[in-house]
């Protein structure tokens, strides 16, 4: 495989020894923290430890951002416990992440750090037993490690009682802060935060953001304090990677075949089967992936659960058939959490080879080891993510990080579409993987209103309060936290809102006071509503009374249907939709469970790589041979299409418009096309336009680039099912397209995008006949 060396390393860190008496990192941290690192066998502090250690005990809000495995839970507790002075009542340090699983692994690890310094460590989240919790509740001290959910439960539960339990809260970690930024979690978590603050009696209690490497730094900042990102003191470790190696394996998928004979057989999803019911580019793949993996410890991303489970049953049948023992298991978050923390603990412990075939369960922080490759199905979701699962590859010093890609794209044929002619799976994928050689990454997003969210922390708000005012509870959601962007005025719209649903949410004592509505008490009491996102009611799948995993149940399951699940065949016996319980017994065929795998945006930086790919000329060494033929051939079509000068096809009874841009513009270009009267439909990449030409759509495009548009209202309401969030069903029209325009679309970049669509047709001649994808050139 082709090596690429990673950024060399600026600073080499000195030994512990060398500072025991200086006044470096080493020497500023407490003694009984030096003996725990020097317990450990260190020799030296990592880069990130040696910077992040002073910043952090110099009081504030700080960011910590390396690489996967730099040690930057090392860099944020090491100071924070040598901080932690006197015996004041309550937690002194509040750890928040982002899954139970990493709280589990992070007690493993800084249990022994905790007690060294003197200090209990506390787990508290839906796992941890109610003994355990009341414990620490009845004597709160030390170290708390907890989820958003579990600390919003606190709060609810103990109301002003909370107080004793952070009045002496000294610091909060909020671990894998990427994984927050940007979402609804995320705001929920930033809104938690400020009422602990508010609770305990406090302007500020400092921060401690643990993060991966982020494409924008000073939004990671914003997220840990909103509204002061400027104030928060950044740290990014500089330790040198060692060399990556990658490859992207490319395969061809045969011509496509009627409906009915895919509907009829066994395939993976996305993958077309042959007349006789097997895919051959699968069943490469495969091959592939048992050939390259098998005899060493790997982690495979296959994308969506049902990949999951149809290549780790393709995988373990493949290991039955060759006669020689497992070394695939399934991983995702529908399995039991004892068959996850078995496959975990196995990666880590057990000395036997094995490959986790996963979705992005295994993409954070849990600790499973050095892995010798990260293998993936397809482009991924994003750079970040890219970066974030290759971390997890070549940790041990003098070893290389391998990562390896695996994409299937369609035969050229008759039926086939002529984008995919583009073979943009590949390309994406090459992209990904040059932006990630180049050091960039995507930035996180900007947050938008989240009102959703702001309808859960107003009645949590309440709920704990016993009662708020309008303007308080304002003055602490969103002139202190993060709702910054609603100002009193919305606030108050929110309100009425909330107060004029057919079940009310929220009523107004005498006094002003906002008070719990039926329907507000309703939802308050409610088992899901620690957590703001959706939570679907799901079936437990039984076998031999031990509960394999969980489905969603928005899926039709019926007996005598089969699945695969846990990586294994199983036959449904039986369906009890009132204990919401799945009886299985094993089978020999099975066709793979529906789950739904949804890819990540893209961003408008790697869309452009893609273009510069296809128009390029420089065949990249880490592609094989079959790669190397669809690059190729994705080259000529993309020439053959017209796509150098022009970005508009005419396809069918209709045109795809190829503007080359992001997610979020391409979508609010198709948002506009709806409003103004077409038929379109966005692709991955493209708009595809039913039932027009190349004149009526760059008429269209000329309106739009000259201003002739639809309004911000306009285009949202063009949107289809905009109520996505938890609670976006309790806002009006006039809220509701507001969260779209400023979440979901780009409307600043409408008339860009279209004026860029027209003017890469400007090389054409006035007159000339528009290409036609399909007809000679």
């Amino acid at each position: 495989m082709p090596e690429t060396p990673t950024e060399p390393m600026t600073n080499s860190p000195r030994s512990v020894s060398d500072r025991t008496s200086s006044v470096g990192a080493f020497g500023l941290l407490s003694e009984p923290a030096r003996r725990w690192v020097e317990r450990q066998g260190w020799t030296s502090l990592r880069d990130v430890q040696e910077r992040a250690i002073p910043a952090i005990l110099a009081g504030g809000d700080v960011v910590v951002s390396a690489r996967t495995a730099a040690g930057k839970t090392e860099a944020a507790f090491l100071p924070l416990l040598t901080k932690v002075e006197g015996d004041a009542a309550g937690f002194r340090i509040v750890c928040v992440s982002p899954l139970k699983a990493l709280i589990n692994d992070q007690a493993n690890r800084l249990e022994g750090l905790a007690e060294a310094c003197g200090h209990p460590l506390h787990r508290w989240h839906g796992d941890v037993s109610a003994s355990a919790k009341r414990r620490a509740r009845e004597n709160p001290s030390g170290v708390v490690l907890i989820t958003p959910e579990s600390l919003e439960a606190i709060l609810l539960r103990q109301g002003v009682h909370a107080r004793p339990l952070f009045a002496g809260l000294q610091a909060v970690v909020v671990d894998e802060l990427h994984a927050f930024i940007g979402t609804e979690r995320g705001i929920h978590l930033q809104s938690l935060l400020t009422r602990v603050e508010a609770i305990a009696g406090r302007d500020r209690i400092d921060r401690i953001g643990l993060s991966a490497t982020l494409g924008d730094m000073a939004l990671a900042a914003d997220c840990l304090r909103p509204g002061d990102g400027p104030s928060v003191r950044l740290v990014e470790g500089r330790d040198a990677g060692n060399v990556v190696k990658v490859q992207i394996r490319g395969y061809v998928r045969p011509t496509r075949v009627p409906e009915d004979a895919i509907a009829s057989s066994r395939h993976a999803p996305g993958a077309s089967p042959r007349e006789d019911g097997s895919d051959p580019a699968f069943e490469a793949v495969v091959s592939d992936l048992g050939r390259i993996l098998r005899g060493r410890t790997n982690l495979l991303f296959a994308g969506s659960r049902r990949n999951v489970e149809a290549y780790a049953d393709a995988l373990t049948t493949a290991c039955g058939s060759a006669g020689v023992p497992n070394e695939f298991f399934a991983h995702h978050g529908n399995l039991s959490r004892a068959h996850r923390e078995e496959v975990e603990t196995r990666l880590r412990d057990d000395p036997r080879p094995s490959t986790a075939v996963a979705t992005t369960t295994l993409e954070l922080g849990i600790d499973i080891g050095d892995v010798a490759a990260v293998a993936q199905i397809g482009p991924g979701s994003s750079v970040s993510s890219l970066r974030q699962r290759l971390g997890r590859s070549g940790r041990r010093p003098g070893t290389s990080a391998e990562l390896r890609i695996f994409v299937i794209e369609d035969e050229d044929g008759p039926a086939a579409h002529p984008i995919d002619r583009l073979k943009l799976g590949l390309i994406q994928s090459m992209a990904t993987v040059d932006c990630m050689l180049g050091g960039w990454c995507e930035p996180p997003p900007a947050a938008g209103l989240h009102l959703s969210t702001l309808v859960h922390q107003t009645l949590a708000l309440i709920v704990q309060t016993g009662g708020i005012s309008a303007k308080a509870a304002w003055a602490i959601l969103c002139g202190r936290g993060p709702f910054r962007s609603v100002d009193r005025v919305r606030y108050a719209a929110l309100l009425r809102c909330m107060h004029e649903a057919r079940s009310p949410l929220v009523e107004q004592a005498p006094g002003g006071q906002l008070m719990l509505g039926p329907g507000g008490e309703r939802l308050a009491s409610g088992h899901d509503f620690y957590a703001v996102f959706v939570t679907p009611e799901e079936y437990r799948v039984v076998h031999g009374g031990q509960t394999l995993g969980t489905l969603p149940l928005d899926r039709i399951t019926l007996p005598g249907q089969t699945m695969i699940f846990v990586g294994r065949r199983w036959r449904v016996l039986e369906v009890d939709a009132d204990a919401r319980v799945i009886l299985v017994e094993p089978t020999s065929a099975a066709m793979p469970p529906r789950f739904d795998g949804s890819a990540g945006p893209l961003h408008d930086h790697v869309v452009a790589e893609m273009r510069r790919i296809l128009s390029g000329g420089d065949v990249p060494t880490y592609l094989d041979q079959t790669a190397r033929s669809m690059l190729e051939g994705a080259r000529h079509a993309y020439r053959e299409l017209g796509l150098e000068a022009a970005s508009v096809v005419e396809v069918g009874t209709g045109v795809v418009l190829v503007p080359w841009v992001g997610t979020r513009k391409l979508d609010t270009l198709a948002a506009a096309l709806v409003a103004m009267q077409h038929k379109p439909a966005a692709r991955r990449h493209f708009v595809e336009v039913d039932g027009c030409d190349t004149v009526r759509i760059r008429r269209t495009l000329a309106r739009i680039a000259g201003g002739d548009h639809p309004s911000d209202a306009a285009l949202a309401s063009a949107v289809p099912s905009p109520a996505i969030a938890k609670y976006d069903g309790w806002l009006s029209p006039d809220l509701m397209r507001a969260v779209v325009i400023s979440e979901r679309l780009e409307t600043a970049s409408l008339r860009e995008t279209a004026s860029r669509v027209l003017a890469s047709g400007t090389d054409h001649e006035p007159g000339d006949t528009p290409h036609r994808a399909g007809t000679e050139t």
